[in-house]
């Protein structure tokens, strides 16, 4: 039996850490999940800009980073999608490219796995549902134009912090959620890392019928494809039934 794929990945605190490593029950033992905290923006309302600008240091990011390099993880995660594309793609790509000299593995983040995981399923008109308040959502809306993604419906929560995301009542995410998936929009994206979300997704999707994205779902989907290693998992969504369906093969 091939040895469990070994995920790190570094987050700046918040309420759904407990997500990766029921993910890696879920595998059977197929993946061992590692989290290192990193350092957040000043300030109690850590999904203003200025904070997230804060958190997106390149410099807090590695450090946190090098502390997992004594696990042996195949793959360095930053798992913090206001983090990553509050600072543009080219910010993004960049703190990315740290992360993996730091480490010497492959590495990815949430915002760039957005974009990976529409590329996998072929989508590109999307709605999106985000946590944060309205200018932290527009930074979403402007990172994913770069990429060519066209916004067809954007709503924000308005949740100050990733603690309030956390709090965010499910039955009001899920109901949110289908009000926000117009039916010009492909798939709706689900932001914020800090919101547990996975369980949120099957009934979401039987609801809209079309693919959900999350933010810990692409982000431990992104870090399964970098640790090079093979990770059966069902339940989660559309985008790891691609997967499966290709392995399957």
């Amino acid at each position: 039996m091939e040895r469990a794929a070994r995920l790190g990945f570094v987050l700046p605190g918040g309420g759904a850490e407990h997500e990766y490593y029921a993910f890696a029950e879920a595998t059977g033992d197929r993946a061992k999940v590692f989290i290192m905290a990193s350092r957040i923006g000043p300030g109690e309302e850590d999904h203003d800009i200025d904070s997230l600008l804060g958190t997106a240091r390149i410099d807090w990011i590695t450090e946190a980073a090098r502390r997992m390099i004594p696990l042996k993880p195949d793959c360095a995660f930053w798992a913090c999608t206001s983090g990553s594309f509050v600072v543009g793609r080219a910010g993004a790509e960049a703190q990315v490219v740290a992360l993996a000299e730091a480490t010497g593995v492959p590495a990815g983040s949430t915002s760039l796995a957005f974009i990976e995981a529409l590329q996998a399923l072929g989508l590109r008109r999307v709605a999106v549902l985000a946590t944060y308040p309205e200018p932290a959502a527009r930074a979403f809306e402007a990172f994913l134009g770069e990429f060519g993604i066209e916004i067809v419906h954007l709503h924000w929560l308005g949740a100050g912090s990733g603690w309030d995301a956390a709090l965010l009542p499910p039955e009001r995410v899920i109901a949110a959620a289908k009000e926000a998936a117009v039916p010009e929009a492909e798939t709706i994206l689900l932001p914020d890392t800090a919101m547990p979300s996975l369980d949120l997704i099957t009934p979401i999707e039987e609801a809209i019928g079309r693919p959900v994205l999350t933010a810990n779902q692409v982000s431990l989907w992104q870090a399964v494809r970098l640790s090079g290693r093979a990770v059966p998992v069902a339940g989660h969504g559309r985008l790891f039934a691609l997967d499966q369906a290709i392995a399957a093969q």
